[in-house]
C-alpha cells in the first residue's frame, strides 16, 4: 500500500521514548523561545558539566544540519543567538521541498563532541521491516553522519544488514556480529552490545515502523550515545499506545491529509496533474499506472474504501480540488462490497453539492449494478465522462492533460 500509515514524531520525542528503554541519549531540553533555550542550557550544564551545546531545529524532516537548522554553541550567549536565528525560520532541506518548514521549537542538548575529538566516531543504525522477507532488519554502517545517503549510493559495501527471525527475536551472536563489523573492541564493544538490544526493544515495544539513529556516537571516553533519533510510529497500532497520540504535531502534517483522515479516507498528496479517487489500494496503484502511461501524472493517492458513499465521495472531490495543479479527476470504483449505482448517485450528489467543477471528471464504475450506474451518470446532465474500460479512461486522460 502506498500510504505508509505512520505517525512521524520530533527528535526530542523519539529520544524520550528511547530513554524509557534504556537507550543512552544526550541530556536535552526543548525550548520555544531563546530565553527558554538559555535556561535549558544552564540546566544541562549543572547536570552534565558540559561547556558546549547543540541547538537543533525540531521539524519532521532530515538534513537539518545542511539547511542551517543545527548549530554548536560554545557559550550560553551563543545558545541564545542560535535559538533566536532558528526559531521562526523557514528551514529548507532536501526532505522539505523548496517551500521548507517553519521551526517553532528547538532542542538544546549537551555537546557530545567533547575532549579528544580525534577519537570520536560516528556510526549509522536503523531498524525497519523488510517486507520481502517478513523480517525486521537492522541496517548499520561505520560511516554515519549527514552523508549516509552518499555512502549507500557510492560505497554500498559499507552498509551491513542483519535480519531478525520473528520466532527467535534478536540473538546475542547477531549483536556481537554488529559490534564486530563496526570495528569495535574493549569497553566500547561491550557498550554497543548493550545499546543494540535496547534499540531493538524500543522498536518492538513501541510498534515503530522505523527507528533511525544517525549518528550513533562513540565518545572520546568510549560511551555509545544516540546523538540523533528518528522514529515513525505505526498508526495502525495506536490503539495499543494511547499515550503516543499526544505526540502528534498537526502543524507538521499536510492539511489535506488531515482533512481526509476526518472522513476515514486514505490520502497521500503527490506532485502530478490528474486526481484519483479509487476504492482499494491495488486498484489505486493500477489507476496511477494508467495515468502515467497516458501521459499524465497522479496528483494523489486516494482510497475511499469499500463503503464509498455520497459523503465520502464529496469529501474526496473537495480534497482533490484544493490542489491547483489538478487538470482532471479520474474516479475508478469496483463495486464489490458497495453497489456501483450507489456510488454513481454519490458522484451526482457530490457534483451538485460542490457546484460547477471546471475540470474534466472521468468516471469508471465496474461490478455490482454497473449498468444502472452508467445510466444514472449518463442521464444526470452533468459534465462527466462515463466510461466502461480503463482504456477509455486512459484515452480521455490523454486528451485533457
Amino acid at each position: 500500500m502506498l500510504n505508509p500509515s505512520r505517525m512521524n514524531i520530533h527528535e526530542y520525542q523519539a529520544k524520550a521514548i528511547l530513554k524509557k528503554f534504556g537507550v543512552p541519549v544526550p541530556e536535552g531540553v526543548v525550548a520555544e523561545t531563546p530565553q527558554e533555550a538559555l535556561e535549558g542550557a544552564k540546566k544541562i550544564q549543572k547536570i552534565t558539566g558540559t561547556d558546549t551545546w547543540a541547538v537543533k531545529a525540531q521539524i519532521h524532516a532530515g538534513g537539518r544540519g545542511k539547511g542551517g537548522g543545527v548549530k554548536i554553541a560554545k557559550n550560553p550567549g551563543e545558545v541564545t543567538t542560535y535559538a533566536s536565528e532558528i526559531i521562526g525560520m523557514q528551514l529548507v532541506t532536501h526532505q522539505t521541498g523548496k517551500e521548507g518548514k517553519k521551526v517553532s521549537k528547538v532542542l538544546v542538548e549537551q555537546g557530545v563532541y567533547y575532549a579528544g575529538e580525534n577519537s570520536i566516531k560516528e556510526y549509522y543504525l536503523s531498524i525497519l521491516l523488510n517486507r520481502a522477507t517478513g523480517r525486521n532488519t537492522i541496517m548499520y554502517s561505520t560511516e554515519g553522519g549527514m552523508d549516509i545517503e552518499g555512502v549507500a549510493e557510492k560505497t554500498p559495501h559499507l552498509i551491513f544488514r542483519e535480519e531478525i527471525d520473528p520466532k527467535t527475536g534478536l540473538l546475542t551472536f547477531q549483536v556481537r556480529k554488529i559490534a564486530f563489523n563496526l570495528g569495535l573492541s574493549g569497553k566500547v564493544f561491550k557498550n554497543m552490545m548493550q545499546f543494540v538490544p535496547c534499540i531493538y526493544d524500543a522498536y518492538i515495544s513501541s510498534d515503530a515502523s522505523l527507528i533511525e539513529i544517525n549518528p550513533v556516537i562513540k565518545t572520546s571516553d568510549d560511551r555509545i550515545l544516540a546523538a540523533d533519533a528518528k522514529i515513525n510510529l505505526d498508526d495502525n497500532a495506536m490503539f495499543r499506545h494511547p499515550e503516543y497520540e499526544t505526540l502528534r504535531d498537526i502543524t507538521e502534517e499536510d492539511p489535506t491529509e488531515l482533512e481526509a483522515g476526518k472522513y476515514n479516507l486514505n490520502f497521500v498528496k503527490l506532485d502530478g496533474n490528474v486526481g484519483c479517487m479509487v476504492n482499494g489500494a491495488g486498484l489505486a496503484m493500477a489507476t496511477m499506472d494508467i495515468i502515467k502511461l497516458s501521459g499524465g501524472d497522479p496528483a494523489n493517492f486516494l482510497d475511499v474504501g469499500g463503503t464509498a458513499s455520497a459523503r465520502t465521495v464529496e469529501a474526496g472531490f473537495r480534497i482533490i480540488l484544493k490542489d491547483p495543479n489538478v487538470r482532471a479527476i479520474l474516479i475508478n470504483i469496483f463495486g464489490g462490497i458497495v453497489r456501483c449505482d450507489r456510488v454513481a448517485q454519490g458522484v451526482v450528489d457530490a457534483y451538485n453539492a460542490i457546484g460547477t467543477i471546471k475540470i474534466p471528471v472521468i468516471v469508471r464504475l465496474q461490478g455490482t449494478n454497473a449498468e444502472e450506474a452508467k445510466r444514472l451518470i449518463d442521464n444526470s446532465g452533468l459534465r462527466v465522462h462515463s466510461v466502461i474500460s480503463l482504456q477509455e479512461a486512459a484515452d480521455i486522460v490523454k486528451k485533457v492533460v
